[in-house]
C-alpha cells in the first residue's frame, strides 16, 4: 500500500500538469473558507454547550454564584497550556499579522486545536472576551498547514491566511461583505482582482457553511423600524466624538491593566488575581458575564432591565438615570474586564467586547438625549447599532469593515449614512490620537506592522538576519600595525575591520582608507597599535529592537555603507547599503508580482 508521503507526490505531480496555479488558488481559497467555517461552528457550539450547561447546573441557577465560574474556567485553561500547549497563548489577530509579516504566513499545527479548546473553556465559563479571535487564528492555522502541504509559496500563503479569516468572520456573524473588507484592512492586503476573487470565494464558503450548519439562526435578531433622520445627524456626529474617545479609553487601559500583570512573574498569581477581579465585576455587572450578545440582543428589543440582569442595583432601575449610568459603567467596566481575562491567561478575542462596550455606549447616548426634556427623540436601537460601529472603526481602525458589517447585521442600508458619518469621525479622532491598535502596538516595536504604504510593507516584510555579512575580520586592539596587516588586511576581501576584546564586544572599527598612508612604512609597523588607530563606526544597529524601518533611516542619516550590528551587547557583524538595497529590490519585485 503506497504510504502517505507518495500519495501526496503524486497528488502534487498531477496538480502541476493539470490544474494552473491560478485555479489552484480558486480551489484552495474555497476549501480554507469551508473549513474556517467549520472551526467558527465548532467553536461557536462548544462554547454554548459549556454556557448551557452550567445554566443548568446548581451553581449558576439557583445560588447565583456565576461569579466564581470564571476563576475555574481560567484554571482550566492554565492546565491546558501547562501541560499540552506548553506556550503561553498569544493574541490571535497580532500572532497572524506577525506570522504574516515575519514567517510567510506560517502557523504551528497546535495553533489549529488549541483555540477549540481554551476559547470555550474562557468564554463558556464567564471570560469576558470574544470567539472572533480565536476562530480566526484556528482557520488561518488551518490555511496555513495546508499551504505547506500542499508546496505553495509565501505569498499565496499568506492570502489563503486572509481568506481563513475571511471565511472565519463570514460565518460567525452571516456577513460576507464585511469579512472580505476585514481582511483588506486588518490585514493589509493589495486590493486588487488577484486578491478579491479569492476572498470573495472563502467568505461565500464560509457564510454557506455556518447556514447548512445554523440554518437561519443569526446573532443579531433585530430588524430596521427606523431609519436615518436629517436632524439627528448632529447627534451621530455627536456619537462619533464619544465612540472616539470611548475607543481611546479601550485601547490605553487595554495596555495599562497587562503592563500591572506584568508584575507578577508567576502565571499562579496572575490567575488568582485575575480571576478573583472578573468575579467581584461580574458580581456588581452581570452583562461582563461571556461574550455579551444576549446583552446586545436586549438593547436592540429595547428591554434594558433585562440586559442589565439582576445587579445589586436593582431597586433603582426604575430611575432612568439610574439605568443611563448603569450602561456607560458597562462601557467602562468591559475594557477592564476584557484585558484582566487576557492578562489573567484567558483565551479570546477583542471584536466582539468592543461591540458590546459600543452598544452601551450608543443606547446609553441615545437614552441621555431623549430624556434632556428638550424634545429631542432618536431611536435608541440605531444608536445602539451605530455605538458599534463607532467602537470598531475607532478601536482596531477599521471604519469600513464597521460600517458593512452593521450594515449586513441589520439587513439593508437604510442607516448607511449614520454608519458612516459615526465610524468615519471616531476612526479619524483615534488614529490622530493612536498610532497603532491593540492589534499591532506591540508589533510595531519589532517592525512587524502590516500596512498599506508598500515601502513600508516591504521593509516589514524583510528579516534582519538575511542581510548581515560576517566575513570580515576582526582586530585586536593591542595588535601592531605589523600584526594586522599580516594578519587581517592581506587575507581580507573587505575594507573594513572590527575591533572586538576578548568577550567579542565591539571596541571601534578601522577603514582601509584609515591606514593607508601607513601601511608602507615598515618603521612604524611596531610602533602603532590598533587601538591608537581605531575610532567609534557612525551608527549602530541593535539586532533586539531595530526594524528594517530603522536600519534604513540609520544609513540614511549617518550617510555610511557598512554599520556594525550588535546583538545581546556582542559584535555579529556588518549591514552593507548595497546588500540592503538589493534584498529591498528583490522583496519589492516578489510582492508586487
Amino acid at each position: 500500500m503506497p504510504s502517505t508521503k507518495k500519495i501526496l507526490t503524486n497528488f502534487l505531480k498531477w496538480r502541476y500538469r493539470h490544474i494552473s496555479n491560478k485555479t489552484f488558488v480558486h480551489l484552495m481559497s474555497i476549501v480554507v473558507g469551508l473549513l474556517a467555517g467549520l472551526a467558527a461552528v465548532t467553536l461557536k457550539n462548544t462554547t454554548y454547550f459549556i454556557e448551557a450547561l452550567l445554566k443548568k447546573g446548581v451553581v449558576f441557577s439557583e445560588n447565583q454564584l456565576y461569579f466564581i465560574l470564571p476563576i475555574i474556567g481560567l484554571t482550566l485553561v492554565y492546565i491546558y497550556v501547562k501541560f499540552v500547549h506548553k506556550h503561553p497563548i498569544q493574541h490571535a489577530v497580532s500572532s497572524i499579522i506577525f506570522s504574516l509579516s515575519k514567517k510567510g504566513g506560517l502557523l504551528r499545527l497546535k495553533d489549529i486545536y488549541t483555540p477549540l479548546i481554551a476559547a470555550p473553556l474562557t468564554v463558556g465559563f464567564g471570560g469576558s472576551v470574544g470567539l472572533l479571535g480565536p476562530a480566526v487564528k484556528s482557520g488561518s492555522a488551518i490555511s496555513s498547514n495546508l499551504s505547506r502541504l500542499f508546496h505553495i509559496d509565501a505569498k499565496v500563503r499568506s492570502l489563503l491566511v486572509a481568506c481563513a479569516s475571511a471565511g472565519a468572520i463570514s460565518s460567525i456573524f452571516q456577513s460576507p461583505i464585511a469579512a472580505i473588507i476585514f481582511a483588506v484592512e486588518v490585514f493589509t492586503l493589495d486590493f486588487t482582482m488577484l486578491s478579491m476573487l479569492p476572498l470573495l470565494l472563502a467568505s461565500i464558503s464560509g457564510v454557506l457553511t455556518s447556514y447548512f450548519f445554523l440554518g437561519n439562526e443569526t446573532l443579531f435578531s433585530f430588524s430596521l423600524s427606523e431609519g436615518f433622520q436629517l436632524e439627528d445627524t448632529f447627534f451621530y456626529i455627536l456619537l462619533g466624538v464619544g465612540t472616539a474617545f470611548s475607543s481611546i479609553y479601550f485601547t490605553k487601559m487595554y495596555f495599562v491593566i497587562f503592563d500591572f500583570f506584568k508584575r507578577f512573574k508567576s502565571p499562579k498569581y496572575k490567575l488568582l488575581v485575575g480571576g478573583i477581579a472578573i468575579g467581584i465585576m461580574l458580581y456588581a455587572i452581570p452583562p461582563l458575564y461571556g461574550e455579551g450578545f444576549g446583552f446586545i440582543n436586549n438593547l436592540l428589543d429595547g428591554n434594558h432591565i433585562k440586559a442589565l440582569g439582576k445587579t445589586p442595583f436593582d431597586t433603582y432601575t426604575d430611575n432612568i438615570w439610574v439605568v443611563i449610568v448603569l450602561l456607560f459603567g458597562i462601557t467602562i467596566f468591559k475594557a477592564i474586564a476584557m484585558t484582566t481575562t487576557f492578562a489573567a491567561g484567558g483565551a479570546g478575542g477583542i471584536f466582539i467586547p468592543t461591540m458590546v462596550m459600543g452598544s452601551a455606549f450608543g443606547n446609553a447616548m441615545g437614552k441621555v438625549i431623549n430624556n434632556l426634556g428638550l424634545g429631542f427623540e432618536v431611536s435608541e436601537s440605531n444608536f445602539t447599532l451605530i455605538g458599534m460601529a463607532g467602537l470598531i472603526a475607532g478601536v482596531i481602525h477599521a471604519p469600513l469593515t464597521a460600517i458593512f458589517l452593521i450594515a449586513e447585521i441589520t439587513g439593508g442600508y437604510q442607516l448607511f449614512v449614520p454608519l458612516m458619518i459615526t465610524a468615519s469621525i471616531s476612526y479619524l479622532i483615534t488614529k490622530n490620537a493612536l498610532d497603532y491598535t491593540i492589534y499591532t502596538k506591540e508589533l510595531a516595536k519589532i517592525g512587524a506592522v502590516l500596512t498599506h504604504n508598500k515601502d513600508q510593507m516591504v521593509l516589514g516584510l524583510m528579516e534582519l538576519d538575511n542581510v548581515i555579512e560576517k566575513n570580515f575580520k576582526s582586530v585586536h586592539p593591542e595588535m601592531s600595525l605589523g600584526q594586522m596587516l599580516h594578519e587581517s588586511v592581506s587575507v581580507s576581501k573587505r575594507n573594513i575591520f572590527p575591533v572586538l576584546d576578548e568577550e567579542e564586544k565591539l571596541m571601534g572599527i578601522i577603514v582601509l582608507d584609515d591606514i593607508r598612508q601607513l601601511m608602507f612604512d615598515t618603521e612604524l609597523y611596531n610602533t602603532i597599535f590598533v587601538k591608537n588607530l581605531m575610532h567609534a563606526p557612525p551608527e549602530y544597529i541593535f539586532h533586539e529592537t531595530d526594524s528594517m524601518q530603522q536600519v534604513m533611516r540609520k544609513f540614511q542619516d549617518s550617510g555610511a555603507w557598512n554599520l556594525p550590528v550588535i546583538k545581546e551587547g556582542k559584535y555579529i557583524g556588518f549591514i552593507s547599503k548595497s546588500k540592503l538595497l538589493t534584498a529591498y529590490r528583490r522583496k519589492l519585485i516578489n510582492y508586487s508580482r
